[in-house]
């Protein structure tokens, strides 16, 4: 365990060979997100997107101590009446996370809840905890959420989904996330560092260049945006990368390719 998550404390960052690693950090408070919490958290996002050698992103929490794990109990709403609260600080964060360089994986080891669930959702890749719990109240506190965020639990969820989790504000079971899609399925936890390595070297053992720009166009897709001109460029230009010759070359020889990123 890295000693900066020993005592609670906003949102920490670690960065090592490639990897950025972001840890949600107070587990004594079921990991509320306080507004100094999302401060630190945005100022993470951005400083991982400004290092280029960073190829993927992973999201988790501290979880040390609890007797039920849960990564977030979401947004403090006491937050809303302190002073220097920000209005749509925390879409500004999921959204920035949605599009963050760097592939994104939330290791969601504990329940979550609230808004949360949208920086679960924010990340490209998501595998989760058998046994945990996943619950939208919005309604149930008397609040419309924003817009992008109800646009990723569409794109998710679908339509269906997405209603089930905020007109009835019940929560779903690991079991019925994995159905909706959201999760490839349950990791135990005797396999969780296992399955998480996994997923982290899978990502890394592809061309980072690729990988970033089909990112992008897989977004926009998602958000309606696409231009297919803009997306025929990225493969046209891909085509003609070293990146590309390399991994046809690594597949006629029979080995593992060594992308340099152009």
């Amino acid at each position: 365990m890295n000693t900066a998550l020993m005592t609670a404390s906003a949102p920490v960052l670690h960065i090592d060979h490639g990897v950025a690693t972001i840890t949600l950090n107070r587990p004594a408070q079921r990991n509320r997100l306080e507004n100094q919490d999302l401060k630190q958290l945005l100022a993470h996002l951005q400083a991982v997107n400004r290092q280029t050698e960073v190829r993927v992103l992973v999201l988790t929490a501290n979880t040390q101590g609890q007797a039920k794990p849960v990564f977030s109990a979401g947004y403090d709403i006491a937050g809303f009446d302190e002073p220097g609260h920000r209005s749509g600080l925390f879409e500004e964060i999921a959204n920035t996370l949605a599009h963050s360089r760097p592939v994104s994986i939330c290791a969601l080891n504990g329940s979550v809840y609230g808004g949360a669930t949208d920086l679960v959702l924010a990340c490209d890749l998501r595998m989760g905890l058998a046994g945990i719990e996943w619950r939208m109240p919005a309604t149930a506190l008397g609040l419309h959420y924003y817009p992008s965020g109800l646009q990723r639990y569409v794109n998710v969820f679908g339509v269906a989904g997405a209603k089930r989790a905020f007109l009835t504000a019940r929560p779903l079971s690991a079991a019925q996330l994995v159905a909706l899609g959201v999760f490839e399925n349950q990791v135990e936890p005797a396999q969780w560092q296992a399955v998480l390595a996994q997923w982290v070297d899978d990502v890394l053992g592809l061309a980072p260049v690729a990988v970033q720009e089909t990112k992008k166009s897989l977004n926009e897709i998602a958000a309606g945006t696409m231009d297919e001109a803009r997306l025929r460029a990225r493969e046209h230009k891909s085509s003609q990368s070293a990146d590309f010759a390399e991994g046809r070359a690594a597949f006629a020889q029979r080995r593992k390719p060594v992308f340099v990123g152009r």
